[in-house]
């Protein structure tokens, strides 16, 4: 086959003369991807250029680039090596920015377009009347976290932001909505999910909007907004955030932030925004101990028999029996005492431990899920060094072979794809961690020392 050379950058690339028919692999993007996916996102990508190896691929804006390579690439990339195999890689090139036509000379009706973001945002701003500081069971892994939340509805911009993290299921957006309702009394509260702010911030570009949007979420005197982890990676929603957050602070609005880590450890996220939310209170919830659990599951079957008018009996020694089996979270408790008072209800007996083990033989015997997170800090941890110097460019043998470690274990103990698995470990590439991934198989095989420590490693995160 003929070929031709192209020079770009002093560096000779082969073309073939075959180019891809980029209809085709459009077509292949709305039948792979659906309809809605398409015409929001895909069907915006235009072919620029097609090397033998990589394609140049040509979007609106910074932000349609952020948003497809942070949630698409690697669909995207499987996609159109089924048109071409030879491809090993993907390059976008913004072809304009639309970030001053979105704020200056919109032409819409001002009036119309702030009740239509209205409307739409109370649909998702509405409290839960039951998720209160009444009903919010204090112990030692929150005590902290519930004094500083009734602290702010007492005296606001006292702590500002506050800044409430911890596990899946803790209690934090219990808080949050507890915070919600006490000061709602007074003041202009806004209580969205990120999820929910990053949606109306997407509606807002495609509608060309932008000025209601920042005019409508800058104007509260209280700002609640949860799971701001899930700002990690798009670039245009930090940027939205990161002004909010500054124009609301500017005219001494409260702040209050919950997230599954500290800003410290917010993975793809400016500098500048981990700062800002590092600024005021940082506090903790914990995993419950045995003394709340057993709070907990006490006041939950209060609570069952007073709304349902139904009588539970179940002994002291049941729930001390589910409260030190379950090793979830709160939320995870309450959905094993409701299968538990269900069966009970059912069979019309008492229960004892022996029902309780048959009713939840499947849950006490999952193992627990191992996460990235978890592998980085037990390796680290178990080498002795910090999770920084592990993470960092350094390529000394001492922190090299750690990391190595940690990215095995993660292709083998975790459903992450390895280009995810690479963005975890500070934005490296998928050839790294293949190549890890081969070094570590090789040397466990060779190495007894190597062996011992994986074998240990692995036992460790096995555990509870």
């Amino acid at each position: 086959m003929e070929k031709k050379s192209i020079q770009t950058n002093n560096v000779f690339a082969l073309e073939e003369e075959k180019t891809l028919n980029w209809s085709e692999v459009q077509s292949s993007f709305e039948k792979s991807f659906g309809k809605e996916i398409y015409s929001s996102w895909l069907s915006n990508i235009t072919l620029l250029k097609e090397y033998n190896d990589y394609l140049v691929l040509g979007v609106p804006t910074r932000f349609f680039r952020d948003w497809i390579v942070s949630r698409y690439l690697d669909k995207i990339l499987k996609q159109i090596k089924s048109f071409k195999l030879s491809l090993i890689r993907i390059e976008f090139k913004i072809l304009e920015d639309n970030k001053t036509s979105i704020n200056v000379n919109h032409k819409t009706n001002e009036s119309n377009s702030i009740l239509e973001i209205k409307d739409s945002v109370l649909n998702y701003n509405r409290l839960n009347p039951n998720l209160n500081f009444d009903n919010f069971i204090k112990g030692s892994s929150n005590e902290i976290a519930l004094s500083s939340s009734k602290k702010v509805c007492e005296q606001t911009s006292r702590f500002n932001p506050l800044y409430i993290y911890g596990g899946v299921g803790l209690g934090k957006t219990h808080l949050l909505n507890a915070i919600g309702l006490e000061l709602k009394k007074e003041t202009n509260v806004m209580f969205i999910s990120t999820e929910r702010f990053m949606y109306h911030f997407i509606k807002s570009i495609k509608k060309n909007d932008m000025v209601n949007f920042k005019d409508f979420f800058r104007k509260s005197s209280v700002f609640i907004i949860d799971d701001i982890q899930f700002i990690s990676g798009k670039e245009g929603l930090q940027e939205e955030f990161f002004h909010t957050f500054n124009s609301l602070i500017e005219k001494s609005s409260q702040i209050i932030v919950s997230a599954d880590r500290p800003p410290a450890k917010l993975e793809r996220v400016q500098e500048r925004i981990k700062s800002r939310l590092s600024g005021g209170l940082i506090v903790d919830i914990d995993r419950p101990d045995l003394e709340l659990k057993i709070k907990i599951i006490k006041r939950k079957i209060e609570d069952n028999q007073n709304q349902f008018g139904e009588s539970y009996n179940i002994d002291d020694n049941v729930i001390n029996f589910i409260a030190n089996e379950c090793k979830t979270n709160i939320r995870g408790l309450i959905g094993i005492l409701n299968r538990i008072l269900t069966f009970g209800r059912i069979h019309k007996k008492p229960l004892n431990i022996s029902d309780c083990k048959n009713i939840l033989k499947d849950v006490f015997s999952q193992q627990k899920i191992i996460t990235v997170d978890r592998i980085q800090n037990t390796v680290s941890n178990f080498f002795n060094i910090s999770l920084n110097e592990m993470l960092s460019q350094r390529r000394s043998r001492p922190l090299a072979r750690p990391r190595q470690i940690a990215m095995y274990l993660a292709k083998k103990m975790t459903t992450r794809s390895l280009p995810e698995i690479g963005r975890r470990f500070a934005n490296r590439d998928h050839t790294t961690v293949i190549h890890a991934v081969k070094t570590i198989t090789k040397l466990s095989q060779e190495n007894e020392e190597m062996n011992k420590n994986i074998n240990q490693i692995t036992n460790l995160l096995m555990k509870e």
